[in-house]
């Protein structure tokens, strides 16, 4: 048994602590914002302060990977999940109408996802993590630094500074997300700096959440998220009937700023023939804004040498990336039962966990990080050419402009459909959809090298006409 410190009370901090406290370990939780979660769903929503999470009242999706990582993991969670009302989200039930084969296949419960908003999510795994033997949760409380040792030429973390003092901890689980302090406080203790990179995503985000009014949720009529010229639409069902719409463009294009007013925003939403509809009902907030939001990554192997040992990064202390691609869940959830697997084989040699924490991460992970960057670079430079008065070219490279079909051979074939959902639900990487024969063969036997799925909205022209 280790001595193990969480900081960092979100989704996947909770999550650690659980599956950690669930393998015989002995663990703390320590989450520098104070109120713990109220009594009801609503209330969740309504009042719980979290500061420290930026993101706490932005569209969130779950992706298929989540609900199998609970299933298979957290099976009381993702009960509780589904008795809170979450949506349930099967791609295989809006088989677009252009397809002929609609018969189900084997596997297509894979792509089944459940899914709510960020407060219900996070208030059942904290009512969880609360009642955890084993598991010490301690709210408004917060590390200042590190404590370390130098072991083999290395900083061995053995705890971390508090404003009282030092504790001491066998491991130190980084979960505080995306504004972890973490490097500063290695530099602080003489580790060599840490492998760190990152860019801004290049987007800004302008978000209304509704309730149904009738206990009807509107009808997915195409894909959550559609591209349409230089901006996209996010339509994300929650739980308890509620959902959220998203217009999301590039963040320096300045005439699209004026998605912050809601009636301009409502009316692109209406000249959206497939997304008209999700303005039917309550609204329960007021204009939700964010942009700046970092594509980042961070490895504590930097030049072939580890940078410390005794502590580790998680989830998005680990990688974040742009949220419109629901991944940070779907990739933090299942990032962190990896970890428990490596604790329980490696718990005795800090070094030797180290080592292969970082195998882990880079082998299985990290590939869903460049895979994030390549698909927001891409979109940016579609985005680019639609601001410019020009229809984005297909990709010079040949492989690269099979890729590109397959949303269009998605709305007539039923294989290509597959392909992408499961992309989409973090279940496979391109590199792996796009090896395997049939799904390239579905595309080229279905599209043809000019075409370009029809704008699902307003052009150039129309849009700065709307938000005029």
């Amino acid at each position: 048994m280790s001595r193990i410190l969480v900081l960092g009370g979100g989704v996947a901090g909770l999550a650690t602590g659980l599956l950690l406290a669930r393998d015989g370990h002995d663990v703390e939780l320590w989450e520098r914002d104070a109120e713990a979660a109220p009594g009801s769903f609503e209330e969740a929503w309504e009042t719980w302060e979290r500061p420290g999470v930026k993101q706490f009242r932005q569209p969130h999706s779950l992706q298929a990977r989540v609900r199998a990582t609970l299933e298979r993991e957290l099976p009381d969670v993702y009960e509780a999940f589904v008795a809170a009302g979450a949506a349930r989200l099967d791609p295989i039930d809006r088989l677009p109408a252009s397809i002929a084969d609609r018969a189900r296949r084997p596997g297509d419960e894979r792509l089944v996802a459940l899914t709510g908003r960020r407060p219900t999510v996070e208030a059942i795994f904290a009512r969880i993590a609360q009642a955890q033997a084993g598991l010490r949760i301690r709210r408004g409380h917060a590390a200042i630094g590190l404590s370390a040792r130098t072991d083999n030429g290395t900083q061995r973390v053995t705890g971390v500074l508090t404003e009282s003092g030092v504790r001491e901890f066998d491991l130190v689980v980084d979960a505080m997300g995306r504004s972890s302090p973490l490097p500063s406080w290695l530099r602080d203790v003489g580790a060599a700096p840490l492998l760190e990179e990152s860019e801004d995503s290049g987007f800004a985000y302008y978000t209304r959440f509704f309730r149904s009014r009738d206990d009807a949720v509107p009808e997915l009529r195409t894909n959550l998220l559609t591209p349409v010229g230089s901006f996209s639409i996010l339509t994300l069902p929650g739980d308890r009937n509620t959902w959220s719409v998203t217009l999301y463009a590039a963040a320096g294009d300045a005439p699209l700023k004026a998605f912050r007013h809601v009636d301009r925003w409502e009316n692109v939403v209406r000249a959206c023939p497939l997304h008209s509809h999700w303005l039917e009902g309550e609204p329960i907030s007021d204009m939700t804004i964010m942009a700046g939001v970092l594509d980042r990554r961070r490895r504590l192997m930097n030049e072939g040498r580890m940078v410390a040992t005794g502590v580790v990064l998680v989830a998005d202390s680990w990688a974040c990336t742009n949220p419109s691609l629901a991944r940070g869940l779907a990739l933090g959830l299942d990032h962190v039962a990896r970890l428990r697997d490596i604790v329980r084989d490696h718990a005795g040699s800090p070094t030797d966990l180290a080592h292969a924490w970082d195998d882990v991460t880079e082998t299985e992970f990290t590939p869903w990080y460049a895979a994030t960057i390549a698909t927001d670079r891409a979109r940016l430079a579609e985005i680019g050419a639609w601001r410019r008065g020009e229809v984005p070219a297909a990709p010079e490279d040949e492989e690269a402009a099979i890729r590109a079909r397959l949303p269009l051979a998605a709305m007539r074939d039923a294989t290509a459909y597959r392909a992408l959902a499961e992309m989409i639900a973090c279940l496979a990487l391109p590199n792996e959809i796009f090896s395997r024969d049939e799904v390239v063969e579905a595309i080229v036997e279905t599209t043809e090298p000019a075409e370009r799925l029809p704008l699902a909205g307003p052009d150039r022209a129309e849009l700065l006409e709307l938000l005029a």
